[in-house]
């Protein structure tokens, strides 16, 4: 089976604790005393409201399922508070990424043994079997009943809490920003008492990313496509074009703006090789998602529109997780502002 598959299909589909009692009354009200003294200590209880159902944590989950969503936002950013050990099941991978190190650590996760669906994801059933305490999915998508997932309730009728990441309760990730990375690492970092080490990162990210932008500013903004390699999504030669979303954040940040973004109300457009070879772009990003060479398909790409500004100038980078939510949006703007304005760096 193709690895381009499960990719396309997640993505269409996206766009698509209580303690015993003792047992006298005196044991009683001192195991309490010690439980509300041990929880004062460590935040909790925590509570979110995710939307719109509320998620009650009495301690740090342990057994954490991370769904496939065509995402690795939610696995990279428990790997990035060192939180690996707390994940039983992941199904996301880019199989790349701009942290050293970080592709082989997702890759190291347990998958949980699960047979996947139609929609290369946990099922029902054996979600239920995981016995998780959490379970995490980029997208609502993630807990419909009719896509054979189990639902909130259900999860939370076996004592799993759930959590869907910003912007992904309607399934619609168009309004999505850099500060919704920001919010995700947060709210994980309150559910796992890793406050402190969340806004480490936030802190280093909001830093690295002013460095760049001010080094950029009052610069002119090149037409950025911006597209993943090797992937259909629609009926179209280019149905993997960026249109809206976090990516543009990105870009705006690194000095640049999308050459397609008025092409679709929604996060991404499905366009006609005409369409694409009658805009001015220039300058490629492109995201490899499962790709081994990203950067070929760019090459194709500028060969195959040589008229563009971008393959006059030979402008394009490729990246991957980093350009997606997650903890690495400082990565992709310090590299696309470098590749578009190389003179202020």
């Amino acid at each position: 089976m193709s690895k381009k598959r499960p990719v396309a299909v997640a993505l269409a589909g996206a766009l698509c604790l209580v303690t015993t009692a003792c047992a006298d009354a005196t044991d009683k009200t001192g195991a309490a005393g010690e439980a509300s003294a041990a929880a004062a200590e460590s935040g909790y209880p925590v509570t979110l409201e995710n939307c719109g159902a509320t998620q009650k944590f009495a301690e740090a989950p342990s057994r954490v399922v991370v769904m496939n969503g065509a995402s690795v936002a939610e696995v990279s950013t428990l790997l990035a508070l060192d939180l690996g050990d707390s994940i039983v099941a992941n199904q996301q991978s880019y199989g790349m990424s701009e942290v050293d190190g970080r592709a082989q650590a997702v890759k190291g996760l347990p998958d949980g043994g699960v047979k996947l669906n139609d929609a290369y994801d946990v099922p029902r059933e054996a979600m239920i079997g995981l016995r998780p305490d959490l379970v995490l999915s980029t997208t609502a998508y993630g807990f419909d009943e009719k896509n054979g997932f189990a639902t909130r309730e259900q999860l939370k009728d076996v004592g799993a809490n759930t959590y869907v990441s910003p912007q992904g309760c309607d399934q619609d990730t168009s309004k999505m920003t850099i500060a919704d990375s920001y919010t995700l690492l947060r709210d994980m970092g309150r559910v796992f008492d890793r406050s402190d080490r969340a806004e480490q990162l936030i802190t280093a990210s909001e830093k690295n990313i002013a460095a760049v932008s001010a080094k950029v500013k009052g610069e002119k903004q090149p037409k950025v496509m911006v597209l993943f390699s090797n992937m259909a999504m629609g009926g179209n030669d280019f149905s993997s074009v960026v249109a809206k979303g976090i990516y543009n954040d990105i870009l705006a940040k690194a000095g640049g703006a999308n050459a397609f973004e008025s092409a679709s109300r929604t996060s991404f457009a499905d366009l006609s090789k005409e369409k694409v070879a009658a805009t001015d772009v220039d300058a490629l990003v492109v995201i490899g998602y499962n790709d081994p060479n990203p950067a070929a398909y760019a090459r194709k790409l500028l060969k195959e529109f040589p008229q563009w500004p971008a393959a006059k100038n030979n402008k394009y980078v490729a990246l991957s997780d980093s350009m997606y939510l997650g903890p690495s949006n400082d990565l992709a703007v310090a590299k696309i502002a470098g590749m578009l304005h190389p003179d202020r760096f």
